[in-house]
């Protein structure tokens, strides 16, 4: 008996032991981890990581993803301005903020890709009354957790039409993003402001047993939001994203991007800006709104003084930028 035991456990340790010496022999000596700043579990940022992380490390390029949690945007902005971390996921207001240097100090940070549109809205239980904005003031709303990005763009939202979200509703900080979908369903929160295709807290209603409605602005009240925060885009969120979504909803927000360190090597960006090109295919598969991570999205979105030089120099070869 103690002989079968001990058969059981060497194969146990020494099993594992030999896939991971082998998948290293095949990584080979020359391969380079980058560390990938996203966010806490069950949010959109987590999600996309991981994907991102599977295609570009199925690919042969020398440079690998490993996805670690934070708390988000807030954090990875920290974390890269630190040296932390070198790659992260961040919103797009939050980006914005940082890299021109409004309300706090200018990160010197680079663009590596964009992720995906963000149109922001609220999501409620379907058998829920509600139908507008102005129907959810004083009512407990889940609005994102701390260091989510998510949470600017619906101040901006918000401010635009003269509202606040302490002031005017019963404000629901989370501590993970997973939270969310599960207080609106429990009747604990009566919405939860999100944004993105395919986001995750979304998903998590609109699939549930009661299903879910989605309350955006108005037309009347995205031309009020334009007005006085002119930096956010119209954005479409496409019919069939979600469950029961039977219509295109449209929105504003800003997209989400990859912002990367300029201390990371030329070569470094290079290789990844063309795993992340060669593999949108795989992404597109892999994840609904990975269908916008594209070099061509890339440079139609983004200021090409924002890219990092290995980036651009990767563009200039597939002639998607011009040298």
């Amino acid at each position: 008996m103690m002989k079968i035991l001990s058969k059981r456990i060497t194969t146990i340790f020494v099993i594992p032991f030999l896939l991971l010496f082998h998948a290293a022999s095949l990584a080979g000596p020359d391969v380079q981890t980058i560390e990938l700043g996203t966010a806490t579990k069950g949010g959109g940022f987590e999600l996309f990581g991981k994907t991102l992380a599977l295609v570009v490390n199925s690919t042969a390029s020398p440079v690998k993803l490993e996805p670690i949690s934070t708390k988000g945007s807030k954090q990875n902005l920290k974390y890269l301005a630190q040296g932390n971390i070198v790659l992260g996921l961040v919103e797009g207001n939050a980006a914005r903020q940082a890299l021109e240097g409004i309300g706090r100090d200018k990160l010197e940070l680079k663009v590596l890709s964009v992720m995906y549109p963000n149109p922001g809205m609220f999501v409620v239980r379907a058998d829920s009354s509600y139908k507008s904005i102005e129907d959810l003031k004083g009512q407990p709303i889940a609005f994102g957790t701390k260091a989510s990005g998510l949470r600017i763009l619906v101040n901006d939202v918000l401010d635009g039409l003269g509202l606040d979200p302490a002031r005017d509703f019963q404000q629901i900080i989370l501590n993970k993003a997973a939270e969310g979908p599960k207080l609106v369903l429990e009747k604990k929160a009566e919405a939860l402001w999100g944004a993105g295709i395919g986001w995750p807290g979304f998903v998590k209603v609109a699939n549930s047993t009661v299903g879910a409605r989605f309350i955006p602005p108005t037309e009347t009240e995205i031309n009020m939001i334009l007005k006085k925060h002119a930096h956010l885009k119209r954005m479409t969120v496409p019919a069939g994203t979600y469950q029961g979504q039977d219509k295109a909803i449209q929105s504003i927000g800003l997209w989400s991007l990859i912002l990367i360190s300029p201390s990371v090597s030329e070569d470094t960006a290079y290789h990844l800006a063309k795993a992340i090109h060669q593999s949108e295919a795989m992404m597109a598969q892999k994840l609904k709104q990975g269908v916008y991570t594209t070099a061509r999205n890339t440079v139609e979105n983004v200021d090409a003084n924002l890219l990092h030089p290995g980036v651009m120099k990767y563009y200039q070869e597939q002639k998607l930028i011009k040298k």
